[in-house]
C-alpha cells in the first residue's frame, strides 16, 4: 500500500498570508515612527539635558562652588506659586542631584473672569535650586521642532502620533493602543508564517548574507523577527498596556486574577474648570507619607510628590535623588493620599500584591527596559530600530511581490494571442 503524501503546508497558509500582509501594511508606518523614536527616548532624560542645560543644570552650579545649600523641593514650590499667582505646582522633587536643575510640572489656577484654567503658555519650570530664580519655561509635547521641545515631541509623538483629542476621546493614544493590539495578534500570525515546514525548521533562523538583494531584505524580516520574537511580543502587549491599561488591560486581568484597587481607577476625574481643591498642603501630605513610610519600615526618604487636581489626589514617591525615572526592578514605591481628608487613599509597592498586579506593575518597566537598568534601556533602543526596520523590510517585500504580480498580468494577454497570431 502506497504510503500517503502528508502535506507540507497548512490550508490555513494562505489565509494566514494575507492577513499578516494587510496587518503590517496597516501598521507600518505607525511601528515604523514608534520604534524609531523609542530607540530615540530611551535615552529621552540625557539627549534633552544635552540639548537644553537652562532646563536641567543649576545656573549657581555652572559658575562655581554655590555659596549655600540648595532649597528644598517644597520650598522651591511655593517660590513657584508665589511669584505667579496663576500657577499649580503639579509636581516636584523634594531633592535634586547635586549641581542639577529642579523641574517643576505646573498648570493653571482657575482665571475668575473665565472661570477656565489660565492659559500660561507652559506646563514646566526649571528653578535653580541654590537662588530659587526660575531659569527656564516650556510647554512639555508641544509639536515642535525646536531644541528645547524636540524631545518631548519625540516622547508624545510615539504613543500618541500627536493626533488631537475628539469629542473628549484621546484619539491618538485609542489609535496606537489598537495598532498595539493587532500588533500582538501578528506576532503569533507572524511565528506560524516563518515555519512552514518543521523539517526545515533552520532556515527560519538563518541569513543569506552573501546572495543580497530580495533574499537578504526577506531573511532580515523572517529570521531577523524570529530571533528576537520574544521581545517582540512583550513590546506589543506593553503597549496595549501603556495606551489602554484601564479600557483593555486591567479589566482583563481583573478577570482572572484579584487586584488592588487603584487610587485614581475608583474616582471620576473633574472636569479642567472645577479641579478638586485641597485641603491639605503638600508639607503636611509629605509628613503623613514619611510618617507612614517609616512605619511600614522603608529606608528611601520621600522623594518627589505630585498633586493631581482632577482627581483631588496627592501622591508620594519613595526614592534617592536622580532615581526619580525608576532604573531598575518595578520602579519606586508610591503612598496616595486624599486632597481634602488627608485620608490614606492607597499605595503602589513595586513585586507586593496578587500575581496580577505584579504585572500590571512591570508594563512600563518592562516596555521601556528600565526593569534591567541600562542594560534594558539598551537593549529596548535596539529594539526600537529593530522595529522599524522590520516596517520598512515588510514593506519592501511586499513591493516587490506587488511588481511581480504586476509584470505576470500583463504578460498574459501576449502569451494567450501569440499562437492565435501565428495561425
Amino acid at each position: 500500500m502506497a504510503r500517503r503524501k502528508i502535506p507540507s503546508t497548512s490550508p490555513l497558509r494562505p489565509a494566514m498570508v494575507l492577513l499578516h500582509r494587510w496587518f503590517g501594511l496597516a501598521m507600518a508606518v505607525f511601528l515604523f515612527i514608534a520604534g524609531a523614536t523609542g530607540a530615540v527616548i530611551s535615552w529621552d532624560h540625557e539627549l534633552d539635558a544635552w540639548l537644553n542645560p537652562d532646563l536641567f543644570h543649576a545656573h549657581s552650579a555652572s559658575a562655581g562652588t554655590p555659596a549655600a545649600a540648595p532649597l528644598n523641593g517644597l520650598e522651591l514650590a511655593r517660590i513657584v506659586e508665589t511669584g505667579d499667582p496663576r500657577v499649580r505646582v503639579g509636581y516636584v522633587l523634594t531633592e535634586v542631584e547635586a549641581g542639577h536643575a529642579s523641574q517643576l510640572s505646573v498648570e493653571g489656577h482657575i482665571n475668575p473672569a473665565t472661570g477656565q484654567p489660565f492659559e500660561l503658555g507652559f506646563n514646566q519650570v526649571a528653578v535653580d535650586p541654590y537662588s530659587g530664580q526660575v531659569q527656564g519655561k516650556r510647554q512639555w509635547g508641544e509639536i515642535s521642532l525646536s531644541r528645547e521641545n524636540l524631545l518631548p515631541f519625540l516622547y508624545k509623538l510615539h504613543y500618541t502620533m500627536h493626533l488631537p483629542e475628539v469629542g473628549g476621546i484621546e484619539f491618538g493614544i485609542w489609535l496606537m493602543g489598537l495598532i498595539g493590539i493587532v500588533w500582538l495578534l501578528d506576532c503569533f500570525i507572524a511565528l506560524w508564517l516563518s515555519f512552514p515546514n518543521w523539517r526545515s525548521w533552520r532556515k527560519s533562523f538563518a541569513f543569506r548574507w552573501g546572495q543580497g538583494g530580495p533574499k537578504i531584505t526577506f531573511d532580515l524580516h523572517r529570521s531577523g523577527g524570529v530571533w528576537v520574537w520574544g521581545l517582540l511580543l512583550i513590546l506589543a502587549v506593553t503597549s496595549v498596556s501603556m495606551n489602554l491599561n484601564n479600557q483593555v488591560v486591567r479589566p482583563l486581568v481583573a478577570s482572572v486574577a484579584t487586584l488592588t484597587p487603584d487610587a485614581f481607577a475608583s474616582r471620576a476625574p473633574a472636569p479642567p474648570s472645577k479641579p478638586v481643591e485641597p485641603r491639605y498642603s503638600r508639607e503636611q501630605i509629605v509628613e503623613l507619607a514619611r510618617a507612614e513610610a517609616e512605619h511600614r519600615g522603608w529606608t528611601q526618604p520621600a522623594g518627589g510628590v505630585f498633586y493631581s487636581s482632577a482627581f483631588g489626589l496627592y501622591g508620594v514617591g519613595f526614592f534617592e535623588a536622580g532615581n526619580d525615572h525608576g532604573d531598575g526592578g518595578l520602579g519606586n514605591a508610591w503612598l496616595y493620599f486624599d486632597g481634602v481628608s488627608g485620608k490614606p487613599a492607597g499605595d503602589r509597592i513595586p513585586g507586593a500584591g496578587s500575581a496580577g498586579d505584579i504585572f500590571l506593575q512591570a508594563q512600563f518597566p518592562l516596555h521601556s527596559g528600565r526593569i534591567l537598568g541600562l542594560t534594558g534601556r539598551i537593549l529596548m533602543s535596539l529594539m526600537g530600530a529593530l522595529v522599524a526596520m522590520l516596517s520598512v523590510t515588510g514593506v519592501l517585500i511586499w513591493l516587490r511581490k506587488r511588481r511581480a504580480r504586476v509584470v505576470q498580468t500583463s504578460r498574459v494577454p501576449v502569451d494567450t494571442a501569440r499562437p492565435a497570431a501565428q495561425a
